[in-house]
């Protein structure tokens, strides 16, 4: 926050809820549940100063979750939205969070994997190390307990270290029943795919193409309307954020091919690969097989990527492979068979609860006693947003639509707040072309919309233009235009040669832009938003 202020959140969700309407942020399925301590410690040694910090952090989180880890032993009677009582349980699904988090709430230290045995000699392995169970790692704390005090910090520190822990002697989930960090511990897509991607496969593809070229192949990429362009590439990017990596990553083979060698090409080519299939929201083995190949195939072509002298450090070449992120990868297969799909545990929504739940409500306080002027601003939130929903749901099983009057008398929701239920009409372009085909719709005015089988077209009432073919072809630099019309009209039409004979003299209907729309890559019974792609003529 402004004015050297900072806050570190915990935020609590359940995982019960369905991951489409957790991952919007508007319906808040995560709360604020604790804003964790920030202390300075006053010890010369840095590293003692982090101990304790770690420290701190388990030691809060023990405090504030305590009893989620009795309900998770014994049970707790909670009621659902119609009243109802169930006796339910509460183990640590998932804990979203970035790499060092993950090192710090398992108690390892940073060279050592947060969720398996291995360390960080051993990263680049083609193969998944066993795991790191919370019971190997209490038996590791145990072990150095015994051979140090952790009271001597430094001296503890010096043994914790041999065992690759970063000092914490009592973790936060070591009696928290049926929680293990090697299974809550879930791959996270934002910080483990986007920024692995960002930090790694990028400077990589930089080194290989040179800063020059691969910042003016990035200016030549024609961006479709709706994605970014770079037209001054990519090496001034400040403040890289998510929706940039996505960017990058849709062009970055597009750039690359034909100026790097084969395998370079290949295991930048396998890794994407992985990242996309790791993405879709349903598996089953086939797909698990598809997923389990290409970080494979990544792997039998990565050792191109050190021969060509692409992984370099401030020092001059790096000749191994120890990455923390890419290590993690390893145990994306294993996550989705313990935990689902890990696009539900991605970081992307409680990101953005830094602004909703930390930032907006500084910002509404003097910048006094801003702890507590956050909590008054979330309670008040969170009372006007029951109210509202109470009073909208009220209405609607009154059948009352509510007039103006009483609509000016009553009480006014904050439209910035968000407090009613959202609701975004979803655009079915395939419905609509059916129902034109199947005669349902009356064709007073053309309806244009069709579609294929993947595919669904929609052009604007009022065409842009009436040019020949011939025009057309000139205009646009398309010389197989006439053949090609040609030849779909003989595919298509029982009257192809009268058709073909016209075509040569009659102007045709021409758009500049039309709106298209298919379904989802990873889930073919949801549709992706409908997009427009613009034609304009080449220039030079």
């Amino acid at each position: 926050m402004t004015g050297n202020r900072m806050a570190h959140l915990l935020l609590l969700s359940l995982a019960n809820i369905d991951s489409n309407i957790q991952s919007k942020g508007s319906l808040r399925s995560f709360v604020l549940l604790a804003l964790l301590p920030i202390a300075s410690f006053i010890h010369k040694k840095s590293r003692v100063c982090t101990l304790l910090s770690d420290w701190l952090v388990h030691e809060s989180l023990d405090f504030v979750l305590h009893p989620l880890k009795i309900a998770a032993a014994i049970g707790v009677m909670m009621s659902d939205p119609i009243g109802n009582l169930w006796y339910c349980f509460t183990p640590l699904i998932a804990y979203i969070s970035d790499t060092p988090e993950q090192s710090l709430l398992s108690g390892t230290g940073p060279k050592a994997s947060p969720v398996s045995t291995a360390t960080h000699k051993e990263f680049g392995d083609p193969f998944p190390h066993l795991s790191r169970t919370a019971t190997w790692t209490l038996d590791d704390i145990r072990q150095a307990c015994s051979a140090a005090d952790p009271n001597d910090f430094e001296e503890f520190l010096k043994v914790a270290k041999r065992y690759f822990l970063n000092g914490v002697h009592e973790p936060f989930y070591r009696n928290w029943l049926l929680s293990d960090p090697s299974i809550f511990l879930t791959p996270e897509m934002l910080h483990h795919f986007h920024c692995l991607f960002w930090d790694h496969d990028v400077p990589w593809c930089i080194f290989a193409l040179g800063l020059d070229k691969i910042d003016y192949q990035f200016s030549l990429v024609q961006a479709p309307v709706g994605y970014r362009s770079f037209e001054e590439g990519i090496s001034k990017l400040k403040q890289v954020m998510g929706h940039d990596h996505h960017a990058v990553q849709r062009y970055i083979m597009g750039v690359i091919t034909g100026a790097v060698p084969v395998k370079f090409l290949a295991a930048i080519h396998f890794l994407l690969d992985f990242r996309y299939l790791a993405q879709m929201r349903r598996f089953d083995d086939n797909s698990l097989a598809k997923l389990e190949a290409a970080l494979h195939n990544f792997y039998d072509n990565k050792s191109v990527i050190i021969t060509a002298g692409a992984r370099q450090g401030s020092n001059g070449p790096i000749n191994h492979w120890e990455i923390p992120k890419l290590e993690l990868l390893q145990h994306v297969i294993s996550s989705i068979r313990n935990s689902g799909p890990i696009m539900q545990w991605t970081a992307d929504i409680t990101e953005h609860a830094h602004v909703t739940a930390i930032k907006q409500p500084a910002r509404a306080g003097n910048n006094q006693d801003y702890y507590e002027q956050i909590v008054w601003h979330l309670d008040r939130s969170e009372r006007c947003s029951r109210f509202d929903i109470a009073t909208q749901f009220a209405s609607i099983e009154q059948g009352e639509g509510g007039d103006d009057e009483d609509q000016e008398d009553g009480h006014e929701p904050d439209q910035e707040a968000g407090h009613t239920i959202p609701f975004r009409p979803s655009i079915n372009y395939f419905e609509a072309a059916n129902a034109i085909a199947s005669g349902t719709v009356p064709t007073v005015c053309p309806h244009r919309i069709f579609a294929s089988s993947t595919t669904a077209f929609r052009l604007a009432l009022k065409l842009s233009l009436r040019i020949s073919i011939d025009e057309a072809a000139q205009i646009y630099g398309l010389p197989d235009l006439q053949s090609a019309v040609t030849d779909h009209f003989f595919r298509t039409s029982y009257s192809a040669e009268r058709w073909v004979v016209n075509l040569t003299t009659d102007k045709i209907q021409t758009w500049f832009k039309v709106r298209v729309q298919q379904p989802s890559c990873h889930d073919r019974r949801s549709l992706e938003p409908p997009q427009s792609l613009i034609a304009s003529p080449p220039s030079s």
